[in-house]
């Protein structure tokens, strides 16, 4: 099934308002750019993202969060998003922060259809309040509950037409765990081959779990930068 669209724009076309939205990277490094990019172009409104964090000011989902499309956000902290922390201060944006571990886990079980599961992570702190608590062999663990989405955004290193894909050194981060949990998974590339010429030990996503692929047009790279040595 060649599930390759012609642009960004076509991929995020039939996203609504308030779904909620699941967006791989860390910082600056592996977020999907080009699919935020024509989810703004869209102006859809009242979404609930799920990232790790919001990056920076004027750059990838920071530019959502200045377009006010974002209604609440799940994420691991506030980085150096200065609008994030303005927003969250003055009560103007419902943020969830959770410890990353955690995150992490419950995106992964979500994918894995595992509802909940216990961590020691955040006992006898405001992490715990509401929370369900169970003792197993003398330690206290809290019930965490699985995260899945409407719609994840995951940025890979190369894909194929068919959705497998092959991720890039710390790029990886998040994109793999996102693309199994949730419903509709997106995948922009920078390199798109034809099924067969990805090495199959390299593949971390399955193209099961890509419903649509993109070649993405434009890179910034704003975390990469060239040093030259004088002798």
């Amino acid at each position: 099934m060649n599930k390759v669209l012609a642009s960004a724009d076509d991929a995020v076309a039939d996203i609504p308002d308030g779904a909620t939205l699941m967006l791989g990277g860390f910082g600056l490094c592996g977020i999907p750019e080009n699919l935020v990019a024509a989810l703004i172009r869209r102006g859809i409104k009242g979404l609930h993202t799920i990232s790790n964090n919001m990056g920076v000011d004027g750059s990838g989902m920071g530019l959502m969060l200045e377009a006010g499309m974002v209604a609440s956000h799940i994420g691991s902290y506030v980085g150096e998003n200065r609008l994030l922390e303005s927003l969250l201060l003055g009560g103007k944006l419902t943020v969830t922060l959770i410890p990353q571990g955690t995150l992490a886990e419950r995106i992964r079980a979500g994918g894995a259809g595992i509802p909940a599961f216990y961590t020691p992570t955040g006992v006898g702190t405001v992490v715990a309040e509401g929370k369900e608590s169970r003792d197993f062999e003398g330690r206290t663990y809290l019930m965490e509950r699985a995260l899945t989405a409407d719609f994840a955004f995951i940025r890979a290193w190369r894909g194929d037409r068919l959705g497998n894909l092959v991720y890039r050194k710390t790029a990886r981060n998040f994109n793999p765990m996102m693309a199994a949990a949730a419903r509709t998974a997106i995948a922009e590339v920078e390199e798109l081959v034809e099924p067969g010429e990805l090495e199959p030990d390299s593949i971390v996503t399955p193209g099961i779990y890509i419903k649509r692929i993109i070649k993405g047009e434009h890179y910034e790279r704003r975390i990469e930068r060239r040093t030259i040595r004088q002798n």
